[in-house]
């Protein structure tokens, strides 16, 4: 019986510890996406997008740090369905393009004076966030997202070890009848 309690505490302890590696490794190495919703035809938006193909891309202090999503919302609707959850899911509207979204950071419009800035620091603490949270890749998952940064990776290993916690509870109740 002992035996069996060691076994299991060292998996338990095993499967923590590769839980916490891998929320670890990913928060080290992760690239974090950046959202364009775009009209075809819009001239900002390609002003917009010819910044983030010609000078972004070619920064080598943020180009390390992004991957750049296109939706076009103008004939497509499923795209313009998502840009208006992620709207709603952020808190504001989204009436115009280009409607650029950075982790929980939204942008509407682009102005070269001044929205390259805007980006440059929304892609720069997004990418540095601990809390980082991608709200387009959660809106399509069907997720609401906490608003005040917190993870949903507690919850998960949270959840991991409580059906973990289930299982052996099972299998001792089992191993006494």
């Amino acid at each position: 019986m002992m035996k069996k309690i060691k076994v299991i505490m060292i998996g338990l302890m095993l499967l923590v510890s590769f839980l916490v590696g891998q929320t670890t490794c990913f928060a080290a190495d992760k690239k974090i996406n950046v959202y364009l919703f775009k009209g075809d035809g819009c001239p900002h938006c390609e002003e917009a997008l010819e910044w983030f193909n010609n000078e972004l891309a070619n920064d080598s202090e943020y180009s390390k740090y992004y991957n750049l999503v296109e939706y076009e919302v103008w004939y497509n609707e499923d795209n313009s369905k998502l840009m208006n959850d992620v709207a709603e899911e952020l808190g504001v509207d989204a009436s115009g393009v280009p409607f650029i979204v950075i982790g929980d950071k939204h942008m509407s419009g682009f102005a070269a004076s001044t929205t390259p800035d805007e980006i440059k620091e929304a892609i720069k603490e997004q990418y540095e966030s601990k809390d980082y949270q991608d709200v387009v890749k959660a809106v399509k998952k069907g997720l609401s997202v906490n608003q005040k940064g917190g993870s949903i990776i507690p919850i998960v290993i949270v959840s991991v070890i409580a059906i973990v916690a289930v299982l052996v509870l099972v299998f001792f109740t089992k191993e006494k009848e």
